[in-house]
């Protein structure tokens, strides 16, 4: 076999210039005990996490491939729930910030994510239409639930009642009894998408944002409460007549035949409050405590609003009370009755506005926290690659806005278009609509910002203290890197200027634009205004016209010919110095997007808009091989110094490497989340950066590690079964029919490697079980002990049994997965597990663990198992042993539990201190006691 060429491998370095994606929600995390002062936002596929007092990247929580879609930080503040664009869900640990559990059950993006109040459930709402419910603690799905008909856009548990809040694009609010796991309730009130979902005063209020400047505010009667003798009228602040309806419907609860969804609670639309904003809810939330909701469209608008509590509530309904007897008295009307039916709060004067905060740009998510001096902090991702934090003073007479901080140093508002290595591989500039950056390759921090008009191209000056950059308009625009100032503008061209390319000697460069001309330009000193010494600038030398549009200029590197694509779909080469035709290039059925010149100026390769990429001869202008490239418009194409070796970014999101000599695919770079505009190489070939529509640039580094092609087709095919894998019909229980319910997890390769490890396990534990009868019969006939040759796996994990090493694989399966794997199990596997789950539950090991798993083989097997004979004793058996071992268990963790109690009222008799919850919550009680009695104090004095 001869030796095959060999690449080396290009991996992702790192992903900088991107402060907040914007797919998903921004929340404040609790990190270091300090709140309101970290937030986490969605990076493309991470999660930073910003302090935004200081405006430095904290925390970075590592992602896979799939882009970030929705946030989440659970009520303790220890973890940070994230769903993906692939439909999985991570949990992160902040204090570690590793991602430790993984749940898989939707199809499509994660929209929503919410826990309960213990932070023992999480619930997630996809764009596939589910919901599921998910236990955090045992790390596994509890059930799906199904019944929208689009996209899920918010879910909210309840904290009193075990019941579930969810809101579609589908134009409904579906109430869920999670006890019974059935939709009781839908609420068809609206007649557009319902974007956001909030509960005010105390769960009593439901407010819903739709497609129009309409919230909806709702009244929620629980069925219970109301037959509550001792609940207080006021605190529904409703008129007489509603009242007798209401307990007019509670008389109903008796009746058999009345609907099942007013046994639990009742939903009426109880007015609405109107929006400064003319389009759709984006998002509407409340602050932890309930006190403050916020809502924005699709503007920079963040609309606050200040739910009164039941005490101001009394003291308004009093007031309006008083106010309406003393009209009554003035018209000298005898009936009492009349003005106290006619006294009502209406939505707008329990939920009041409290002023509008402006952003500098539009706004995707925000997030609300109220600090213990009484201040809201707003903090707001914006869609311009920005974080803006505002501080809010609500108790004052006039709500004072302030912007506390933003985040912008980090990345640019607008796509970058344009991208240039320093000639030392260290310094890398990126320009985009509004400022030209200069990062630090190493440390990915950002040195310089200028402010620049629309760029579309630039190079680094000879010598690197000075860049030059093309504009839409037309214009040169020639910078100095130690000041970071402009030192000169020049109208270069009339429309706008596509591509400059630096001359071989290195003297000056050549400009193409949208005027039909290709401009020669050489750099110059002259002398300097303000001083004595001379600076750099540059002079107009020649014109060449042409009689297209000019797309893209690349000189060949002797500087004897130079390349022009023009937007007729050719690439034509002249010569530099007499400027003479010397060939046309044509076969591209869209014009020519990019192209570039191998050092050796043997080869010449163009990507075009029609997604191919053609390879010529220089000498002959022969088209040596036509590529497929990308299945989007080739946007940019450069080749490796001193090689043959060629990268392409396309509109696909995607950067390959190409062999010009072989015309072979080598590699591809996976990614960008958007369209890719724009690529460099580091002039030693190390590195590329390249820059995207998702706002981000990313670093890509050669490694010394050896590339085999086949080697690579091979992962590459092994992955697309991976993924087929994935989109193949999901496993069904036998019997069970398509309700509204359903199994929680996917079938994903996990679930098929973990089944086929189990498969393995019970294969070998019923080899050696065969060679143990064996052997024991051989003991027999020889009349001695013989020795037993051990399995090799078995020694490795200490010389354990066979059914020990099948409980240690059954162990090693995630939680989250067990379900979906046990599902994909042949049955002839379940005899032998039953009796091995009898073994280890007689001995009391893993009892939970393993009662979950045989109950779900029941289910799902249910008619093969109790029609089978054989497994008539084993059932039997398990039946005794799981339901005694499991009371032992029940009894231990009983035990335990009061044994704690007994420890907790031991110590707080002792200190005579509050412990664990309440110790806040007095702490503060007594604060404000401490600081009305200094108050009186001072009045008295």
């Amino acid at each position: 076999m001869g030796l095959t060429k060999q690449y080396l491998r290009y991996t992702a370095s790192a992903l900088f210039g991107v402060i907040a994606s914007q797919k998903g929600n921004i929340v404040y995390v609790t990190l270091r005990g300090e709140k309101g002062r970290y937030v986490a936002v969605p990076a493309c596929e991470h999660v930073f996490i910003w302090d935004t007092r200081k405006g430095e990247k904290v925390l970075i929580l590592q992602g896979l491939k799939q882009e970030v879609t929705s946030l989440c930080p659970s009520p303790d503040g220890l973890h940070l729930a994230v769903g993906y664009e692939d439909g999985s869900i991570r949990v992160f640990s902040l204090l570690s910030g590793e991602g430790n559990v993984t749940f898989n059950g939707h199809k499509a993006a994660v929209m929503t994510l919410q826990y309960d109040q213990l932070g023992g459930r999480l619930v997630s709402g996809s764009k596939d239409t589910d919901v599921i419910v998910w236990d955090v603690i045992n790390e596994s799905g509890l059930y799906r639930l199904r019944g929208h008909k689009d996209a899920v856009t918010q879910a909210l548990f309840l904290r009193e009642k075990n019941l579930l809040v969810t809101s579609g694009k589908d134009t409904l609010v579906k109430w869920w009894d999670l006890d019974t796991q059935h939709c009781f309730k839908t609420l068809v009130g609206h007649r557009t998408e319902v974007w956001g979902l909030a509960f005010v005063s105390q769960e009593k209020r439901l407010i819903t944002g739709a497609a129009d400047s309409e919230l909806r505010v709702w009244n929620i009667t629980y069925i219970q409460e109301a037959t509550d003798p001792n609940e207080p009228e006021s605190k529904k602040s409703k008129g007489s007549p509603a009242k007798a309806e209401e307990t007019s419907e509670v008389d109903e609860t008796s009746n058999l035949d009345e609907t099942p969804e007013e046994r639990l609670l009742k939903c009426n639309k109880a007015g609405s409050i109107m929006r400064e904003g003319r389009d759709r809810v984006v998002t509407l939330a409340t602050d932890r405590t309930g006190r403050f909701l916020a809502c924005h469209g699709t503007d920079s608008v963040l609309e606050v609003f200040c739910v009164l509590t039941e005490g101001e509530i009394c003291k308004k309904m009093q007031k309006k009370m008083r106010k309406a007897k003393k009209k009554a008295k003035q018209k000298s009307e005898e009936e009492e009755e009349e003005p106290e039916g006619s006294v009502e709060m209406s939505p707008q004067e329990e939920i009041q506005r409290v002023t509008s905060i402006k952003a500098s740009a539009k706004i995707k998510s925000f997030d609300l926290i109220l600090s213990p001096k009484g201040e809201l902090k707003a903090t707001l991702l914006l869609q311009n690659n920005t974080i803006e934090s505002y501080i809010l003073t609500p108790s004052a007479q006039v709500p004072q806005v302030v912007r506390a901080s933003k985040i912008t140093i980090g990345g640019h508002r607008s796509d970058v278009r344009t991208l240039a290595f320093s000639s030392d591989n260290i310094a890398i500039l990126s320009a985009a609509a509004e400022s030209v950056k200069i990062w630090n390759r190493s440390t990915l921090q950002c040195i310089r910002t200028m402010a620049c008009e629309y760029a579309l191209c630039s190079l680094f000056v000879p010598g690197d203290r000075q860049v030059i950059i093309g504009t839409k308009t037309g214009k040169l625009q020639l910078y100095d890197l130690a000041s970071g100032s402009l030192l000169e503008t020049f109208a270069a061209h009339d429309g706008a200027l596509w591509s400059i390319s630096l001359s071989p000697d290195q003297r000056g460069f050549i400009t193409g634009g949208a005027d039909k001309c290709v401009k020669f330009w050489e750099f110059e000193l002259v002398k300097d205004e303000n001083g004595t010494q001379k600076r750099l600038s540059m002079k107009q030398t020649r014109i060449l016209q042409l009689d297209e549009d000019v797309l893209c200029v690349r000189y060949s590197p002797n500087q004897k010919l130079l390349a022009v694509s023009l937007l007729d779909c050719t690439v034509k080469i002249f010569y530099t110095d007499t400027l003479k035709f010397f060939l046309s290039l044509y076969g591209h059925k869209l014009p020519v997007l990019c192209m570039d010149i191998t050092s050796d100026g043997a080869l010449i390769a163009t990507g075009s808009a029609d997604r191919n990429v053609k390879i010529w001869g220089l000498d002959f202008g022969d088209c040596h091989r036509s590529l497929f490239a990308h299945d989007d418009s080739v946007m940019t194409l450069q080749f490796v110094h001193k090689s043959h070796l060629f990268f392409t970014a396309g509109k696909d999101h995607k950067i390959k490497q190409w062999d010009a000599d072989k015309f072979e695919h080598i590699q591809t770079l996976e990614g960008h989340h958007q369209e890719v505009w724009c690529l460099a190489l580091s002039p030693s070939g190390d590195y590329i950066v390249s820059s995207s529509h998702d706002k981000s640039l990313r670093l890509w580094e050669r490694t010394r590690e050896p590339l085999i092609l086949e080697e690579e087709r091979e992962m590459q095919r092994e992955a697309e079964y991976e993924e087929s894998v994935a989109k193949e019909e999901q496993p069904v229980v036998a019997g069970e029919t398509q309700g509204e319910t359903g199994l929680a997890g996917k079938k994903t390769i996990e679930t098929v490697k973990a089944a086929e490890r189990i498969m393995e396990a019970i294969e070998l534990y019923r080899e050696e079980t065969a060679k143990l009868k064996e052997h024991q019969a051989i003991c027999k006939a020889a009349g001695k002990e013989v020795p037993l040759p051990v399995n090799p796996i078995l020694r490795a994990y200490g010389n354990i049994s066979p059914s020990a090493y099948v409980l240690e694989v059954f162990k090693k399966v995630k939680s989250s997965e067990l379900e979906e794997s046990l599902l994909v199990l042949p049955f002839s596997y379940v005899p032998d597990l039953l009796v091995l789950f009898n073994e280890h539950i007689q001995r009391g090991s893993e009892v939970e663990f393993l009662c979950r798993a045989l109950l779900f083989l029941l289910r799902i097997h249910f008619g093969r198992i109790t029609s089978n004979q054989l497994l008539v004793t084993v059932i039997e058996n398990l039946k005794k042993t799981t339901i005694s071992k499991a009371s032992e268990v029940r009894n231990v963790l009983g035990f335990n539990m009061a044994g704690l109690q007994f420890l907790k009222r031991e110590i707080e008799a002792k200190d005579e201190v509050t412990f664990f919850a309440d110790a806040t919550d007095r702490f503060q009680e007594k604060r404000r006691k401490r600081k009305k009695k200094e108050k009186l104090v001072l009045a008295m004095v």
